[in-house]
Formats: structure tokens, C-alpha cells, sequence
């Protein structure tokens, strides 16, 4: 929860200031480009969600925190692990339960938020086409998770898979600290301590899906390349492209048929996994058309978010990608076991 010192005398702006903030606004607020690529759902636009470290809300005026933005829910998530403690101010411009930012629309709130963050922490690879203007002009401020990684055909979907998450938790991390190096010591610790944990849970999922290897599964859509290949598992195909862009008739046609042929020969089935963020109705025509079932996997793309900051809510918040995990582990080893 953020408070403001209603008794502070305002400075006055100068008309340098307003013209400068006036010419960022405009030269980034124009329609906005789909991210990961164009697809039909939409997200409803809402001002960046705020929240203060509260382990140091009474140390230092709210003025003097350092405001980091994230720009979408998992980097949010690892904002709020690697900044615990320090006396900092993050918040998100998508609300958390946007997903990918497929056809997001940056509202005049965003972009304000954009313009007074000292450090905005984007995922790059692709994810915020949108905000190509926005991140040129904070160029020198701007932290992309995924800089550096290893990509599978320019697919941003990076935190899917464990590793990948902890490459962008280091990745911010060291670009927190030559941003902001009064709190570096913090950084280091808590991203150190969360890779950790997000660590553990990899070595289990590791152990526990060893024998899984080479399992055919169709996904919802192309979030789990990076997910799939550190697991060994094989995707034979995928419904939708993007979320909300409906496969043709013929590409239904042909993924049924993969799946009767399959039923033929006597081969394993290929398990349909649809995605909690989206509406699973081409997958639904699919099992209807084959007698298979749906089942979830979740790319930890939106989660809790609490609203009244409490401690409890913000536990919730930093334990979504863990706990999303963690899901995803049970799911697999109940629908993929022979």
C-alpha cells in the first residue's frame, strides 16, 4: 500500500519539466502492436498496479524509494522476490490476470507510469513489441530479462521452463544492481535465495518426470518450447498459434486425425494440455471429436495478486511461480505415467 503526505507543499513544475514529460507521452502513446504475435484476445487496460516492499514502508518517504515497473505478471513475481526488504516500489503496467501481452493497449496511466519509473524490466525476445518507442526512450533504465538466453525461434516464453526462469532472475538482478547499487548487497542475497528455491523444484521435477521423457503432448498454444525440451518431452502439435487466433477447420481436421491415427496403430496418445489463462474450446472440439481428455498446464503468466498489500497477499504473489510449478509436476505425472 503506497502513502502520500497530503500536508507536503507541491513544487511548482517548471514548463521545462511538463514539455519533456508532454514529448515522452506523445512519442509513446500511439496504437499499440501486438507482442508475441497477433492474436485475437484482448486484455482490458487498467492503471500499473503498485506495490511497496513493506518490510521497509516506514524506513525512507515514499519519494526516495526506487520505482521499479515490470511490464507483465512473471516478471513481477521475480521483482517481488529479488527486491524483498529493500527500500523500493514495484508494480506492474498489465494487470495479473492479463496473460501474454497478446494485443495489450497501453492506456495515458501507463504511460505515465512508464515515464516516472527508474527502472522499467521488460522480458524482450519479442514479448512487448508494443512498447518498442518506450523502451528506446528509457534505454539507459530498462533491464530485458531475456537478454543473452538461448532462444527457440525468437519464442519469449522464456520463465516457462525453470531455467529459463532463473537466467531472468539473474538477468535482473545484475541489472538492478548497476541501476540501482545502494540496494545491490539485497539483490544479490534475495535473487541468490529465490534461484535457489526455483532450483529445488527443477532437481525434483527433474527426478520425478525422468521417466516421462519422449511423452507426446499437444499444447494449447507455442508457451512450453523451452518447458518441453528441458523435460524431454515430445510436442507433436499445437491448437492455436496464439491464444484467442481459432485454428482453420483444416487444422482441426488434421490434429484429430493425428490423434485417431494414433488410436490405431496403438500408439501412446498424444495428451491435449489446454491453459488456465485461456478458453479451451478448440481443444474441447478436439477431445469431442477423439474421446481424449483436457487437461491444464499453467505457463505461471497471471496469478494472485493482492490488492490491500498485505503480507499474506504478497507470500501469495512471490510463491505463484513456485506453486504454479509445482501443479504443473502433479498434472504431468498423472496424465503421462503408462
Amino acid at each position: 500500500m503506497i502513502f502520500v503526505n497530503k500536508n507536503k507543499a507541491k513544487k511548482p513544475i517548471s514548463f521545462t519539466k511538463t514539455l519533456i514529460a508532454t514529448a515522452f507521452l506523445a512519442l509513446i502513446l500511439m496504437p499499440s502492436l501486438t507482442s508475441c504475435k497477433k492474436g485475437s484476445q484482448q486484455a482490458t487496460p487498467q492503471a500499473a498496479a503498485n506495490t511497496t516492499n513493506s518490510t521497509n514502508e516506514a524506513q525512507a518517504p515514499e519519494q526516495n524509494k526506487t520505482k521499479i515497473l515490470a511490464t507483465f505478471y512473471p516478471l513481477y513475481v521475480m521483482l517481488l522476490n529479488i527486491t524483498e526488504g529493500t527500500n523500493t516500489e514495484v508494480s506492474m503496467i498489465a494487470p495479473a490476470n492479463t496473460g501474454c501481452l497478446h494485443d495489450y493497449q497501453l492506456t495515458t496511466k501507463d504511460m505515465q507510469a512508464i515515464e516516472k519509473c527508474d527502472i522499467l524490466v521488460a522480458n524482450g525476445a519479442g514479448m512487448e513489441d508494443f512498447l518498442e518507442k518506450a523502451l528506446e526512450a528509457k534505454k539507459d533504465s530498462t533491464i530485458i530479462a531475456s537478454q543473452g538466453y538461448n532462444l527457440i525461434e525468437e519464442n519469449p516464453h522464456i520463465w516457462v521452463s525453470p531455467s529459463g526462469a532463473i537466467w531472468q532472475v539473474k538477468q535482473i538482478a545484475e541489472g538492478l544492481k548497476k541501476l540501482d547499487p545502494q540496494n545491490a548487497s539485497a539483490y544479490e542475497k534475495n535473487a541468490t535465495s529465490y534461484a535457489e528455491k526455483i532450483q529445488e523444484l527443477s532437481d525434483t521435477m527433474h527426478s520425478e518426470l525422468e521417466g516421462l521423457k519422449g511423452k507426446s503432448v499437444i499444447t494449447f498454444h507455442e508457451a512450453f518450447p523451452y518447458f518441453s525440451s528441458e523435460f524431454g518431452l515430445n510436442t507433436v502439435a499445437v491448437v492455436e498459434r496464439e491464444p484467442g487466433t481459432e485454428p482453420s477447420a483444416r487444422e482441426l481436421a488434421d490434429l484429430v486425425a493425428l490423434i485417431k491415427d494414433a488410436k490405431t496403430k496403438g500408439s501412446k496418445v498424444p495428451m491435449l494440455f489446454a491453459e488456465p489463462q485461456y478458453s479451451s474450446s478448440a481443444a474441447e472440439v478436439i477431445a469431442n471429436e477423439t474421446g481424449i481428455k483436457v487437461q491444464e498446464l499453467d505457463p505461471a503468466v497471471t496469478g494472485p495478486f493482492g490488492k490491500d498489500g498485505t503480507d499474506s497477499d504478497t507470500l501469495q504473489t512471490k510463491e505463484s511461480y513456485l506453486n504454479a510449478m509445482r501443479k504443473n509436476l502433479e498434472v504431468l505425472k498423472s496424465n503421462l505415467a503408462d
